[in-house]
């Protein structure tokens, strides 16, 4: 399978630190377990989505299914055809494409990838993105990926259609999350050729400034990056002080670079191990066992020694709501639990003031907690 090295889903990264794609490619990018997954939920999209389409195919073969994932396509293939059906309401013979490949190389040199779901009718081109993830919330606003494959579909349908403008939508059923996000056309190549198309002439040719920030999480030369160390021990200069002999300028400067200082120490160790599990002596460290705990050989011989001695070497314990729910399924966990199941108040964090969530105010939770206080 041929990959692009500019691709769609690492436009964010490659956008804002051009020279990482090309020094990406000195580093082995392997797929994780969760790709994998996702892998086997974009196939069972895809089938689902074919049989509600009259479309003949065959089931696919998945190494993750579990009814989780049945639910997840069932939600998906519902829900492109929901739009389908709105937008037959403006255009009489609207079309449904699956699993695409969209060139968006007269943008990006050699750029390509593949769309989960278009939707094309006069008017309006809908591009459907399925994201399986659990990890990271998605957003379409603005979306690099989404804008790229949006570019691709204009490339082969913009003359049949009269395509007025793009609406991208992300669909992330494990975060019950569905974002969209429209723009005209015209302001999408303006994009394009204004921002697009110069950094990925850059990327392409390994040029640029390199630059940190939350795109550095996927690039595979993360762990040796040396302007994303110089990022993080910045913070170094304030050599450790308390909290409450920081400056409130210090501490925000603080708050907007601790999430990723954790993740790149992280990062550093994780791979200081891979290396010394490769072979590698570091002078100052060495490879020891951890602590471990004591474990049964095999539980059923375990089982059925201790009730022919006379006990029950069973406990019975409630399953959680994820397990239940596994358990039931899901239409039959609401129709049994709905009534049984509540969702506390989040804990508070502190977040920067983008993020999309309402703020609390300090005053009402004080007054809610009082209130609670006096009912007991």
């Amino acid at each position: 399978m041929k990959y692009a090295l500019l691709s769609a889903s690492s436009s964010s990264r490659w956008i804002h630190c051009p020279p990482s794609a090309r020094l990406g490619e000195n580093f082995e990018n392997k797929t994780s377990e969760y790709a994998k997954q996702g892998t086997d939920a974009h196939s069972l999209c895809e089938f689902k989505l074919q049989q509600l389409l009259g479309i003949k195919a065959r089931a696919p073969t998945l190494e993750y299914y579990d009814e989780e994932m049945a639910d997840c396509a069932e939600s998906y293939a519902t829900y492109v055809m929901e739009e389908m059906a709105k937008a037959k309401e403006t255009c009489s013979d609207p079309v449904v494409i699956i699993e695409q490949k969209l060139d968006f190389s007269r943008f990006v040199p050699e750029g390509f990838g593949t769309g989960d779901c278009l939707i094309i009718a006069d008017g309006t081109l809908s591009v459907i993105d399925m994201k399986y993830g659990l990890g990271v919330l998605v957003d379409a606003t603005e979306n690099p990926q989404m804008m790229c494959y949006a570019l691709g579909a204009l490339e082969l349908f913009d003359g049949i259609y009269d395509i007025n403008e793009v609406k991208m939508t992300i669909f992330q059923p494990r975060r019950e999350n569905i974002s969209t996000y429209t723009l005209p056309k015209d302001k999408l190549i303006k994009w394009a050729n204004e921002l697009l198309t110069p950094a990925s002439e850059l990327a392409f040719k390994g040029e640029g400034e390199f630059n940190c920030g939350k795109w550095c999480k996927f690039c595979p030369a993360k762990n040796v990056c040396r302007k994303r160390a110089d990022y993080n021990l910045e913070l170094a200069r304030l050599e450790f002080k308390k909290a409450e002999t920081l400056s409130n300028a210090e501490i925000e400067e603080v708050l907007a670079k601790v999430d990723d200082l954790v993740s790149w120490a992280t990062d550093v160790k994780e791979y200081a191990l891979k290396q010394a599990l490769s072979g590698k002596e570091w002078t100052n460290y060495k490879l020891v066992e951890g602590r471990s705990n004591r474990k049964y050989v095999n539980d059923e011989e375990v089982a059925t020694a201790v009730v022919t001695a006379g006990f029950d070497p069973y406990e019975k314990k409630l399953l959680g709501i994820t397990a239940m729910t596994k358990s039931l399924g899901k239409k039959k966990f609401e129709e049994i639990l709905g009534g049984l199941v509540e969702k506390p108040r989040g804990k508070l964090t502190l977040v920067p003031t983008a993020d999309k969530r309402q703020a609390v105010v300090i005053a009402n939770v004080k007054d809610e907690f009082n209130e609670i206080m006096e009912e007991k």
